[in-house]
């Protein structure tokens, strides 16, 4: 897969999504922290395939803080 085609992919997650693979992106290859890059690397791997393959249902960003606002308001009735 070209870089274009993983930064076109990328910009299907959300902005939490997005920071953790910057993130992951970012990290040393140290031997402290190889299990859980490999982790976020596989889970990274899953959404993307999951995106792709049309199996995540992806909102929009207010749609999905509107829906949150409402299932904390209705927990606080």
């Amino acid at each position: 897969m070209k870089l274009a085609e993983y930064i076109d992919a990328g910009q299907a997650f959300d902005a939490d999504e997005r920071e953790v693979a910057a993130l992951a992106l970012q990290q040393d290859n140290t031997s402290e922290s190889d299990s859980l890059d490999s982790s976020w690397l596989a889970e990274l791997q899953r959404r993307m395939d999951d995106i792709r393959t049309g199996h995540a249902q992806l909102l929009d960003y207010k749609d999905s803080h509107a829906m949150l606002r409402a299932k904390l308001a209705a927990g606080r009735r």
